[in-house]
């Protein structure tokens, strides 16, 4: 097939991206850097000798900080990472450095041989320096994604809303240092002799040669310079096509992206992964998996003993209350299902002159006549919630997910919502996303449960450490009193 010679012009390769080793690798000097000048300029300014135990202590804080920082993969790419997660990572690998090194001077009883002045501000300046230079850093790399001289110029092969999402986060998000070009579309067929475009060939052969490919199309602009990244949507780019254009590009330094098209199965936290080498994508699928999983264990083994100790006392005076104001026991444990659907016994504090754990659990309503003298009071604020903090413990429940519903209302909820299961790809919760945005409550129309999966889906999609933090503080100042409660 003959077409038209490329010029000098056209058979440049473009730009290759800038190594990203270096920086992965600066960013951990940095952090070595302050571990180690935060512990040693409050030491000097106090005047104090710097004995084996400081030098033995900073070195485990180091070796400690980037085996944790390994297991969360904190030293991931920033494109495409929110700096409130970037920061939560950051705070919870230190933390978890922090507890390691009391732990171990604990162990050797040597507590007592550090300075608690140099100790204390150790702990506190170097975190908030790693934070401070991370904030600086993107500042910096706004600024300079801003200026076109070093953004990269991106295509899109394919359409459809993937792509036209795709073409949106690249035209609103500063930090990608991409400038979209163009969103190409591929014709279902090639197209006719007659249809090629002017500028495809010289005008002199335009009547003789055979007009190009759309593989050959993408070709020819990359090696003219037009774009430097090309992410090819599949679906609506034909395999023969994708395979073509992948083919040609391998001769040029274009970074070459597939982007799966997946909007109309409804992905449920997609990540790529491989099997035996072989790349894979979930479409549903759990967040907490990996660092992430790990990450979120900590989070509610350390705030679940955190509000298990400051909620003793209460709980307590609740147990007295509920013994004193009824007959039957004090606890009420109802058969629930939890992560991938595993039937837990969720703790409550009775609240019902009845315990029913049956096929048929009606549920409760305003001024239910089942309600004990302080069961209605206690369920409106979320009181009798408090014991299955010992469930978060146990690892059957997370502090924020989506709440479980007894089997009974499961087995009916199943078949009537969508995706009504795909809340069981994680642990429930004590409070979740659903419940601070008002779907609390008895529901009694299938819109509100609907309504309440459709939040408990959202939050699993776009599950963060900051998103938990957010709903945690929402729920203790709003979400855990609330009038739909009861």
């Amino acid at each position: 097939m003959l077409h038209a010679p490329l010029s000098d012009t056209e058979s440049r390769l473009t730009t290759p991206q800038a190594g990203s080793a270096f920086l992965h690798w600066l960013a951990k000097g940095l952090d070595t850097g302050v571990i180690a000048l935060a512990l040693l300029i409050p030491t000097y300014i106090r005047s104090e000798a710097w004995p084996l135990r400081y030098t033995v202590g900073l070195l485990l804080a180091i070796i400690t900080f980037h085996a944790l920082s390994g297991m969360l993969n904190l030293y991931r790419p920033w494109r495409g990472e929110s700096i409130t997660r970037q920061f939560a990572r950051v705070l919870v690998v230190w933390t978890l450095t922090v507890f390691a090194l009391l732990f171990t001077a604990y162990v050797v009883k040597e507590t007592a041989s550090f300075s608690r002045l140099a100790v204390t501000t150790w702990f506190v300046a170097a975190p908030l320096t790693m934070l401070a230079w991370r904030a600086g850093a993107r500042l910096v790399l706004i600024r300079l994604v801003a200026k076109e001289t070093i953004r990269r110029s991106a295509l899109i092969l394919g359409t459809g809303e993937t792509a036209d999402q795709l073409a949106q986060k690249i035209q609103d998000t500063a930090t990608t240092g991409l400038t979209l070009v163009d969103i190409v579309p591929v014709p279902g067929e090639e197209p006719e002799a007659g249809e090629a475009k002017m500028d495809q060939v010289p005008e002199h052969q335009s009547q003789t040669l055979v007009p190009l490919t759309p593989a050959e199309q993408i070709e020819l602009r990359a090696r003219r310079g037009e774009f430097s990244v090309l992410y090819i949507i599949l679906g609506s780019v034909p395999r023969a096509t994708a395979a073509d254009v992948v083919e040609r590009l391998s001769d040029t330094t274009v970074s070459v992206y597939m982007v799966p098209d997946f909007f109309e199965t409804h992905l449920f936290h997609g990540q790529w992964s491989s099997l035996g080498g072989i790349p894979i994508v979930s479409i549903f699928d759990t967040p907490f998996w990996g660092a992430d999983g790990w990450l979120k264990k900590v989070q509610d083994l350390l705030l679940g003993t955190l509000i298990l100790t400051l909620a003793a006392v209460p709980m307590l005076l609740i147990a007295l209350s509920v013994k004193l104001t009824s007959k039957g026991p004090i606890l009420f444990r109802q058969r629930r299902y939890g992560v991938d659907g595993k039937e837990i016994a969720v703790l409550k504090f009775r609240t019902m002159t009845v315990t029913q754990d049956g096929d048929n659990v009606p549920q409760a309503t305003k001024n239910d006549k089942r309600f004990t003298p302080i069961g209605g009071f206690l369920r409106r604020h979320s009181l009798d919630e408090l014991p299955q903090f010992i469930n978060v413990i146990r690892g059957e429940m997370s502090i924020v997910g989506p709440r479980p519903h007894a089997i009974a209302h499961n087995e009916l909820y199943r078949k009537k919502v969508k995706g009504y299961m795909l809340r069981h790809k994680v642990k429930p919760g004590i409070t979740g996303w659903a419940q601070i945005n008002g779907w609390r409550g008895e529901t009694d129309d299938l819109y509100k449960m609907e309504k309440r999966v459709e939040h408990d889906l959202w939050y699993i999609r776009n599950w963060s450490f900051w998103l938990d933090i957010k709903i945690i503080f929402i729920s203790i100042f709003r979400g855990f009193s609330s009038p739909q409660a009861y």
